[in-house]
């Protein structure tokens, strides 16, 4: 494990504890307090799992898996349960390999989310991980409805050191992402990084805001590879869920970034969203420092949660 890495993994598994507290706790107390494996064995785990916010279908797919697996290695002892239960909740948030392919290829990254999930933040992190690989970052500030966003996204460009195209507060966010694909094309950048306004309750403004600023970048940017990232805040447990499921119906999202993971015990919701959209959680956010956004990994994640170490 690099330095970072392991940096990394003790941030995530200290960042877990409020959420290992909620469930492994929990489901520690049923393996040593059960001696037999019955239904009422399983029906507790169950609802340790959904109380943990991995929510419904995904816990009952994962008590499936176990009752099989059970079944398969004709397990007796309820402690032996343990790391079967560990391998179905990974294979249960398997949803392929995760690409990232923005990463080596002229891309625009659009960045959607309600106010106060961290969007502009994970804007600024990731344009600072990006820099740092040594890619040509632009960040536009496509969110002109908030005051203080296109201020924030500016200091962030500062930190991150990178250019900003930006707009007066109210200016139509499809200009905005006009000039700031005329600035990617002539600084020849890699990527350019939008960050956009963050309203649901109003969907039919949100989407033809998206309709509108994804016009421009088919017609001013054909080219570029296009990927879309739905910024929620974990600390919101199954609200966040349920906000995945509404922008996927307005814009077509190919990955997840969970914000605010090391202040929940809700962290469960990265098995659920994971499960229940098939998109995979593509980074997540353990802090407020700049390094802090990172690549997820289910099986690290899963095993942070446990704290099971892996050679």
């Amino acid at each position: 494990m690099s330095e970072e890495k392991k940096g990394f993994w003790g941030r995530l598994v200290e960042g877990l504890s409020k959420t290992r507290a909620n469930i492994v706790a929990g489901i520690d107390a049923v393996f040593s307090g059960f001696s037999n494996i019955d239904e009422e064995f399983y029906e507790e785990i169950e609802e340790i799992l959904i109380m943990g916010d991995i929510g419904v279908r995904a816990t009952e797919e994962i008590i499936e898996n176990l009752k099989k697996k059970v079944k398969e290695n004709h397990i007796k002892e309820p402690a032996d349960c343990k790391e079967l239960l560990i391998r179905s909740i990974k294979e249960q948030m398997d949803v392929g390999e995760t690409a990232y392919r923005f990463e080596n290829e002229k891309s625009v990254v659009l960045m959607i989310g309600v106010n106060g999930v961290g969007k502009t933040t994970s804007v600024g992190k990731m344009a600072a991980k990006l820099k740092e690989q040594g890619k040509r970052v632009i960040l536009a500030g496509a969110d002109t409805f908030r005051a203080a966003a296109g201020n924030q996204l500016l200091e962030w460009a500062n930190r991150a050191g990178v250019e900003m195209i930006g707009g007066q507060e109210g200016a139509d966010p499809g200009s905005v992402v006009y000039d700031a694909v005329a600035a990617a094309k002539a600084r020849n950048a890699d990527v350019l990084l939008c960050d956009t306004a963050g309203r649901l309750h109003n969907k039919k403004n949100l989407m033809e805001e998206l309709r509108k600023i994804n016009r421009i970048l088919e017609r001013e940017y054909p080219d570029a590879f296009r990927e879309t990232l739905v910024v929620l805040d974990a600390t919101t447990g199954q609200n966040a869920l349920a906000q995945a499921k509404e922008f996927s119906e307005v814009a077509e999202i190919t990955g997840i970034i969970l914000t605010k993971m090391d202040g929940t015990a809700k962290g469960g919701i990265a098995v659920a969203i994971q499960s229940e959209l098939g998109i995979p959680v593509k980074y997540i956010g353990v802090g407020e420092s700049i390094d802090d956004l990172q690549k997820f990994d289910s099986e690290e994640f899963v095993n942070a949660l446990f704290e099971v170490r892996e050679s």
